[in-house]
């Protein structure tokens, strides 16, 4: 669905899977993790920037502790809580440096697994970077 860009469809849906996987495999599983990046990715798609941050940190979190800092959905919901920071109109200086210390993580991280997508989040982290600069001219 959000593939056709049914995305409050999809939103529906992906959350009563969540839901059934925290009620059958427990909030402490892969399959949740992995159907909870998918939530918060459909959060962000449909510019629900707020609830995406929360979520998406709560899930990072978990997911850290129970899949490590390596693990592909941990680098998802890293992913999804940097875009939940920085899509939001309301943002701070501190969403951009929190989006800048998960996205220098990430970056590190694939950087020495010789990761395919390592100089496309090379280049995510470039923006970020340019972003705070920007905001520390604005304040000047």
């Amino acid at each position: 669905l959000g593939d056709l860009g049914r995305h409050d469809e999809a939103l529906v849906l992906r959350r009563a899977i969540y839901a059934r996987q925290v009620a059958t495999l427990g909030v402490s599983h892969e399959d949740t993790l992995g159907s909870a990046a998918s939530v918060a990715e459909t959060l962000v798609k449909l510019k629900l920037y707020e609830e995406a941050k929360s979520f998406a940190r709560d899930q990072l979190s978990a997911a850290r502790k129970l899949l490590g800092p390596d693990h592909h959905i941990t680098t998802l919901l890293s992913h999804h809580l940097t875009q939940s920071l920085l899509c939001n109109a309301g943002r701070t200086r501190d969403d951009l440096l929190e989006a800048e210390t998960i996205r220098q993580d990430v970056v590190q991280r694939m950087r020495r697994v010789q990761h395919p997508g390592t100089v496309s989040a090379e280049g995510a982290l470039s923006m970020v970077r340019e972003d705070l600069a920007a905001t520390r001219v604005d304040s000047a």
